[in-house]
């Protein structure tokens, strides 16, 4: 008996999408940002955007469901998980005492990942703050090649980072969507 559920996707133009080019938020028509900085930043936002695509229509515990034993990992646990680096940014930035972490111990983001309405509605809203406050604090540094923080890393480097989190958690997110309920597409 398989238990898995039926692959399946909304798009009707092109198979292997999530969604529809007409009703994909992250498509746009015409050229693509001018600039490093424009460009970089453009690639984050439809990161950002992707993985709550992977999260809508789900509930608490479709979210929260670790669906690939033994592992932790869940889409509530990767929203928690990239709040909690969101606000880690923010202590490779400033140069003061660090940011207290949101959740706690080593994995507390992920194993805190519960199945409760108000859990996942406390994620996104940690997330939508966490992510203001890195872009705000970035926003004061428009130099992509200048040296911030106490490890004088280059906000170039730091933006690239935020990309390849970014990246390789919607990575995961499209597995562990699959296995919740068997929608696929980038």
């Amino acid at each position: 008996m398989n238990d898995q559920p039926a692959r399946w996707t909304q798009a009707t133009v092109y198979p292997d999408m999530w969604a529809d080019p007409d009703n994909d938020p992250r498509n746009s028509e015409g050229p693509g940002p001018d600039g490093e900085l424009a460009t970089l930043q453009d690639y984050l936002s439809d990161y950002r955007i992707t993985l709550r695509m992977k999260c809508e229509g789900l509930d608490a515990e479709q979210l929260a469901r670790r669906s690939v034993p033994p592992s932790t990992m869940s889409l509530l646990g990767l929203v928690r998980h990239l709040a909690e680096v969101e606000r880690d940014w923010q202590n490779w930035i400033g140069d003061g005492d660090p940011l207290p972490k949101l959740y706690g111990k080593r994995d507390a983001d992920f194993d805190g990942a519960v199945a409760d309405q108000a859990e996942v509605d406390a994620a996104f809203a940690d997330l939508a703050r966490e992510q203001a406050s890195t872009d705000a604090a970035l926003a004061a540094h428009p130099d992509l090649g200048e040296r911030v923080g106490k490890d004088q890393i280059t906000v170039r480097s730091l933006l690239v980072h935020r990309i390849e989190e970014y990246a390789r958690h919607c990575g995961h997110a499209d597995l562990l969507r699959e296995c919740v309920d068997g929608r696929v597409g980038q």
